[in-house]
């Protein structure tokens, strides 16, 4: 197997994976010992961020090269046999929808989807596999390496990859890391952290004392199929019904700190369409604790083989305890020679070190912190903190954060970009968060939505002929809002809504702040456009060109503060026409003004989202003068 080096007279900084060295070849500075094949972007990892990253840069117009380690798209979205879409039911941002769509095209109608109660949206591994096939080979911009696997990595002024048994180099200006632990970030010397956060470091009440490399556990999932006749399998080694005994309401559980369901609850958790069930049971079920994130490729593979053997004891369990002996492994859902999915499903990963960090007061109160990184979000979400840590020897006395109540949420663009090197992007579940917000970042519809932020943050970049840090914030989330996708998490406001876009640029303004409420598994954030309008719920302090509002809050009176401060031509035999032109309607000079109207008619005629930007952090760092 070659191995690639460039000389160090050349290129001084070198980044390598622990390998033997006796065999490395020596390039010249043109690259004529190989072939050098040259994209406009890179992402490594097909999983449910990099395939969205990949189509959505390609479809923009960049040319994009997706390598992936399995023949297989779509991560813990397939892949791993995650086929339950957590969260975001009522906010189908971007990609999402458009994945959601060809699902309910593919069964038939939407209800089609709502087989198991884990989700509203279930389906089949191998058929969200191919749909997402079939849209990126419609995508001739997009470039796919399957079964392809990272070698070496090198990175001056471009990234250059070198992939196992594999002639050619492949060269790029922007990279993207999609991978399941974020396993290029150590390659490339970047700072990150695993495991829980001590409460001092982000001042979260309910993180531990001291900080620890313990993770969320992983698992791997069964796709099981009703065969209708007995399909049990043989005795596992070191099977004991005692190791699952608390999985269910079995009546022999008598030390356990959670709800019990019955044993068809347990079933039907997962169940997929087609007779089809999916085995990812968190209740002392198949999840399975090792944190392999630092460990090598073999040292992997012996514990995913581990994880593996518990959810062939649980199946065992399934069947003869259960007595759900007419459920097996589905050995055509994968067609791998074990019948388990191409990857186990990883919780969490590397968190890389980014422009900014998410954390739990971020969430709790977007606007009462220091910064207001809420303003160049990306991606939203809403569901509860969730973290899996049953299967840890000392569950007992780690923090209880099963369904942490939260609001929903923004996740910042600065999140995705690491520290200290340029032109890279992390997505997945490696971005820049807390331990604790990666309980609730780490769902499949918030990666999704990652994913497409950095697509259309690496093609901006490409076609402005700029690094990914002088990309306007602004510009990204315009492009998000025209693919359909939310910056803020509005339920009451529908995409399809005449005035989706003034609202959500309006919210992201920070002048009309919205309110966030957690009801049990769904998590809600209103911008209540119908509520009358009142001095109070507009926030101006930040926007020094704005005079201050008048008392009465008419909309006569708006028109005239609107004219103050922008030169907008106040006539008032006019009005009703700018009125209809906005598509508003009830126009009566006197009435006060609705949330919703206020900000239709301030993003209209000032359009204070386009012409101040705003950094990661959220601070404006444009005036109108300027």
């Amino acid at each position: 197997m070659k191995k690639l080096i460039f000389l160090l007279f050349l290129f001084p900084f070198f980044i390598y994976s622990q390998i033997d060295n006796s065999d490395f070849k020596i390039i010249d500075s043109d690259y004529t010992s190989y072939n050098v094949k040259t994209y406009d972007i890179i992402v490594v990892g097909g999983g449910t961020s990099g395939v969205v990253s990949a189509i959505q840069s390609s479809r923009m117009g960049s040319k994009t090269l997706l390598i992936e380690e399995s023949d297989w798209l779509g991560g813990m979205l397939t892949s791993a046999g995650v086929s339950a879409m957590d969260g975001n039911y009522k906010l189908p941002s971007g990609f999402l929808q458009e994945f959601r769509d060809s699902l309910v095209s593919y069964y038939g109608h939407l209800d089609s989807l709502k087989t198991g109660w884990v989700s509203n949206i279930m389906f089949e591994p191998s058929i969200g596999n191919k749909i997402l096939k079939k849209i990126t080979d419609s995508e001739k911009n997009l470039t796919i390496k399957y079964n392809s696997v990272i070698e070496e990595l090198y990175k001056k002024e471009f990234f250059f990859l070198e992939l196992e048994e594999d002639p050619d180099i492949y060269k790029s200006n922007i990279l993207i890391d999609a991978t399941e632990l974020g396993d290029l970030i150590p390659l490339l010397n970047l700072s990150y952290l695993i495991g829980m956060d001590s409460n001092q470091r982000y001042d979260e009440d309910i993180a531990p004392e001291k900080s620890n490399n313990i993770i969320q556990d992983l698992t791997y999932v069964m796709i099981l199929k009703d065969f209708k006749k007995d399909m049990t399998i043989d005795k596992p080694k070191n099977y004991n019904k005692y190791e699952f005994i608390c999985s269910y309401d079995s009546g022999q559980c008598s030390d356990n700190d959670k709800k019990l369901w019955s044993k068809d609850k347990l079933i039907t958790y997962g169940k997929l369409p087609n007779n089809k069930y999916m085995i990812n049971w968190p209740i002392n079920g198949n999840d399975y604790y090792s944190n392999s994130i630092e460990m090598t490729k073999q040292e992997r593979s012996l514990n995913y083989e581990k994880a593996k053997q518990k959810s062939l004891r649980f199946l065992y369990f399934i069947q003869t305890e259960m007595n759900f002996n007419n459920l097996s492994i589905d050995y055509n859902e994968y067609k791998t020679k074990d019948g388990f999915p191409k990857i186990p499903y990883h919780r969490e990963s590397r968190r890389s070190e980014g422009m900014v960090t998410l954390t739990l007061n971020d969430i709790k109160s977007p606007y009462s912190n220091s910064n207001s990184i809420y303003r160049p979000g990306i991606a939203v979400g809403d569901y509860p903190v969730d973290h899996h840590h049953g299967a840890y020897t000392n569950y007992s006395n780690l923090p209880k954060l099963d369904f942490y109540p939260v609001p929903s949420y923004s996740v910042p663009l600065g999140s995705l970009i690491p520290k200290g090197i340029e032109n890279f992007i992390v997505v997945e579940k490696s971005i820049s968060v807390s331990n604790l917000v990666n309980g609730t970042t780490r769902l499949q519809p918030v990666v999704m939505q990652i994913g497409q932020a950095a697509g259309i943050l690496a093609h901006l970049a490409v076609k402005n002929n700029q690094s990914i840090n002088e990309v306007k914030i602004r510009d990204v989330q315009l492009q998000i809002l025209k693919s359909k996708g939310y910056i803020l998490p509005y339920v009451d406001i529908e995409i399809d809504h005449p005035h989706f876009l003034s609202y959500q640029k309006i919210g992201a303004c920070g002048i009309l702040r919205s309110k966030g409420i957690n009801i049990g598994w769904e998590n809600k954030t209103f911008f209540y456009p119908n509520m009358k309008l009142e001095l109070d719920q507009v926030f101006i302090e930040d926007w020094k060109n704005f005079e201050s509002l008048p008392k009465k809050l008419s909309i006569i009176n708006i028109f005239k503060w609107l004219s103050k401060n922008s030169g907008f031509n106040f006539e008032k035999d006019v009005l009703e026409g700018y009125w209809n032109k906005y598509k508003l309607s009830d126009f009566k000079l006197e009435r006060i003004i609705t949330r919703g109207e206020f900000a239709v008619l301030l993003d209209n005629i000032i359009d204070p989202f386009s012409k101040i930007n705003v950094d990661y952090q959220g601070n404006l760092i444009t005036n109108f003068n300027d």
